[in-house]
Parts: C-alpha cells; sequence; structure tokens
C-alpha cells in the first residue's frame, strides 16, 4: 500500500469493513476525514490526491480498530446530533439519530416562551444542547449520575456558547428540591439485561449503566414517571425515550400514576420510540 490515493484509500477500507458494519463506506469516508482533516467534498472533489506516509499510517491503525468492532464516533471522538458536533467518549451513550424524534416532539409543545426544562440523564448533553440551540429563551437544566458524563456535557455546552444550559451531577431528580418543570425530558436506560443487542454493535463499547435497566428495562423509566409528578408545573409535560417493544408498557404505567393525553410517536424507522404525557398537578 504505497502512495494509495484518496479513492483507491476508501475502496480499501470500505472491503476491509464490510463484513463488521452496516455502513462500511460511511465508516470509511468518516474516517480518512477525521485524518485528513478535510471536508466530505474533498473526497469527490480529489479522488487521486495522495496520502502521506503518515496518513497512511493513522489510517490503517483506526481502520485496525474499527474492524475490531471500536465505534466511529470514539474513534474520531466526535458524533454529530441535530448539526451540532459534539465531543463523545465511552463514558456516555453515543448520540443516535432515534433521538431526534423526541427533540421534535419537544419543540412542538406549547410551552412558555421563557419555559423551563429538565434533561434527565444528559450523557454529552445531545437533547439538552439540541432544545437550547432552538429555543435561547428556554432555561433548560441538564443532570447525569456520572461526573465524566456531567464534564463532558459542559464541555459541549461551552463548546457551542448555549448559556442557557446549566449541567449538573443529580442521581435522577436528587439534586433538584422544590423545582418544577414545564418540561421534563430523558433517555434513560431501558435495555433489559439479558437482550442480545447488548453484545452486538456499538453498545459492546458503552457504559451498561447508561444502557441497562432492571425489571425488563423499565425500572429507570417507572421510577421517573412516578416521580416526574413532583416536579411538573401544572400540565407540564413528561417525554421519554424507549425501546420499540416498550410503548403500551409506557402507556398504561402514565395511566396507572394518573397522567393524561398520553401519546407514543414513531422513529423515522416507523417504531415507537417516544411516550409523552401530561400531569396535573396538585401544587
Amino acid at each position: 500500500m504505497v502512495n494509495l490515493t484518496v479513492a483507491h484509500a476508501l475502496a480499501w477500507a470500505t472491503q476491509i469493513l464490510q463484513n463488521i458494519s452496516d455502513s462500511p463506506k460511511l465508516d470509511a469516508e468518516v474516517l480518512l476525514l477525521h485524518v485528513i482533516d478535510k471536508p466530505k467534498s474533498y473526497l469527490f472533489t480529489w479522488p487521486e490526491a495522495e496520502l502521506t506516509d503518515v496518513q497512511l499510517s493513522e489510517f490503517k491503525q483506526l481502520i485496525t480498530e474499527r474492524e475490531t468492532g471500536y465505534p466511529v464516533a470514539h474513534l474520531v471522538g466526535v458524533r454529530e446530533f441535530w448539526s451540532l458536533e459534539l465531543e463523545v467518549n465511552n463514558s456516555t451513550l453515543i448520540p443516535r439519530p432515534d433521538t431526534e424524534t423526541l427533540v421534535e416532539k419537544a419543540l412542538s409543545l406549547d410551552l412558555p416562551n421563557n419555559a423551563k426544562i429538565l434533561d434527565l440523564g444528559t450523557g454529552t448533553g445531545a437533547i439538552a444542547l439540541a432544545l437550547a440551540s432552538e429555543q435561547p429563551n428556554w432555561q433548560i437544566t441538564a443532570v447525569d449520575y456520572s461526573e465524566q458524563a456531567v464534564a463532558l456535557a459542559k464541555r459541549n455546552q461551552q463548546k457551542h456558547t448555549l448559556n442557557n444550559v446549566t449541567v449538573i451531577q443529580s442521581d435522577w431528580f436528587c439534586s433538584l428540591p422544590n423545582q418544577q418543570f414545564d418540561l421534563i425530558v430523558s433517555n434513560p436506560p431501558y435495555i433489559d439485561e439479558s437482550d442480545a443487542h447488548l453484545r452486538q454493535g456499538d453498545v459492546r463499547f458503552e457504559p451498561k449503566s447508561a444502557l441497562v435497566a432492571l425489571d425488563n428495562g423499565m425500572a429507570d423509566i417507572k421510577l421517573i414517571i412516578e416521580q416526574a409528578r413532583h416536579y411538573l408545573a401544572p400540565n407540564g409535560y413528561l417525554l421519554i425515550e424507549h425501546g420499540y417493544q416498550q410503548a403500551l408498557l409506557l402507556q398504561e404505567f402514565f395511566a396507572q400514576m394518573a397522567y393524561s393525553n398520553i401519546l407514543t410517536v414513531k422513529d423515522m424507522a416507523g417504531c415507537e420510540r417516544v411516550t409523552m404525557a401530561q400531569f396535573q398537578s396538585k401544587r
């Protein structure tokens, strides 16, 4: 592999990755662009450009790591979400397009201009920062139990100078005494510990604490639904992302906890992904 061009490097890498990735060509492009530090248009404009020895060595190393299953987002250290480039690492979940369904639904709600929002289990800060970028007058609190996740979310908040977001460490609601929010959103752990998907793809490299919940994946969801009633403003909304087979369970538990206007929203793939409801606070 001497004097490889951009086109040849991509073809080689795509061939290597075709049996371990659902998107081998895209993976190869993202990794090569990271190495050469160019925009995507460069791949089509300069396919005959040759890689330097240093670039080729780095690219080969990244492809080798990707071949073992290591996530592309961790290899390059960033992932785009809602047009925001976010720093990622192995302390949190990698932001996924499915979660944009929750953001879209939250933005469609009839909320006060200066609404107070809570993002539970913020991870990279993806949901909170996406909402903040669209609604600069909203005051958003983002919490996570993990110190590493809190530090990461703060770096992403500072990177995009979204000053209407405050990131704090909290075990769900524990650090939020006597506060009320017009909207609470969460992408909590919702995978059952015996789920075979935990041994596949990127999730093998993500923290189990952000993925797995007891009670067939429903333990944290139920805790949030139950406790959120004490933190929602009158007729406040709770939106929760969940597994594609859990919508009915959420709807039933929302009803048991005396929520109203319960609705499930499908993601881009047509899977039931987000369930929301309102609660009439007795405060």
